[in-house]
């Protein structure tokens, strides 16, 4: 036998005698999985019934054992899941997915909580707990595949964002955080440039919550001023921009003695010229090719939008001019 072959057959007997010599520490169990047991601890942490296994999990919990109290918990709800210790058990896996940073997880999780235990007395601090995890991912947080971070352009940032902030909403629509999470799920549609489903979200919180002034007035003002970025996108569409400045009146008019008044009115100055350029455009579009008739219908459209407007002055002119050639079409 060569030098070579009592080497492999050397490594072969130790491979062979290292899981009698070695105790494994990953443990399989139907319905869990695998999972890593300290040597000499194996099933330790596992219970005979729901209110001691939910003590471990507890305590592991509290000592920041994050993964014991995972497994602790997930077990309770797996072998009790219809006891009174299942919803604490839940709540626990919750926190746990919370505190490691699985905030997808963790929302995923308070929110089975709350769909099979509507009457959990800790409802509200579990609504906070959600509308917590919902800001981080609007603040920039990335959501994860596995433990890999995910660029918003892969991963959906901002409608999965907007989702959550939805089922907050729909969890407790006139809890503490319900307002705002409606407030949130506009802003989430402005970050996509979504402005038709920014101002929708809007509208449906002034409207929902016309009876608490502090967020009615936002929300109608924040509808204003997406209806406002959606007309600066548009060329020669300003139905939009007609649309914002209404909202801003409707804002002034209904709350006349707030601080953002004087900019909702700087802002109409503003839309209505935009309108005055635009209509000006099109006037010269249509006195470009001698379509008369609709070149006078927009030189009269920029007298109507903003008289004062750099674009007036041409427009009476050509007005004039117009009414002269075709007296006819004149309005």
């Amino acid at each position: 036998m060569n030098r070579q072959s009592i080497r492999l057959l050397l490594v072969a007997v130790f491979w062979l005698a290292l899981p009698c010599l070695a105790p494994a520490p990953l443990i399989f169990r139907p319905g869990e999985g695998w999972t890593y047991e300290p040597v000499g601890g194996e099933g330790k942490w596992m219970q005979g019934n729901a209110k001691d296994q939910l003590g471990v999990a507890q305590a592991a919990f509290d000592k920041k054992a994050y993964s014991l109290a995972l497994k602790a918990a997930r077990h309770v709800i797996q072998k009790w899941g219809l006891s009174d210790y299942a919803p604490q058990a839940q709540y626990l896996l919750a926190r746990c997915y919370e505190a490691t940073g699985d905030d997808a997880q963790a929302f995923k999780s308070y929110q089975m909580l709350l769909e099979k235990y509507p009457k959990m007395a800790n409802y509200d601090e579990i609504l906070q707990h959600q509308y917590q995890i919902a800001n981080r991912y609007l603040a920039g947080q990335w959501f994860k595949w596995g433990f890999l971070p995910l660029p918003p352009w892969i991963s959906g940032q901002n409608e999965r964002t907007a989702e959550m902030y939805d089922k907050i909403v729909k969890n407790g629509p006139y809890s503490d955080v319900g307002p705002q999470a409606q407030l949130k799920i506009g802003a989430t549609r402005e970050k996509q440039s979504n402005y038709p489903l920014a101002i929708k979200a809007y509208e449906t919180a002034a409207d929902r919550y016309h009876d608490r002034p502090e967020v009615a007035t936002e929300a109608l003002y924040r509808a204003a001023s997406a209806c406002k970025k959606e007309a600066q996108t548009a060329e020669y569409d300003q139905t939009v921009a007609g649309q914002s400045i209404a909202m801003y009146n409707d804002f002034m008019a209904l709350y006349p003695k707030d601080s953002r008044v004087p900019e909702a009115q700087q802002f109409i100055v503003t839309l209505k010229r935009e309108q005055a350029r635009s209509s000006y455009e099109i006037a010269k579009f249509y006195d470009k090719r001698k379509h008369w008739n609709g070149a006078l219908v927009y030189y009269n459209e920029v007298l109507v939008q903003d008289p004062n407007s750099p674009y007036a002055a041409e427009a009476r002119q050509r007005l004039e001019e117009l009414k002269r050639r075709t007296p006819k079409a004149a309005p």
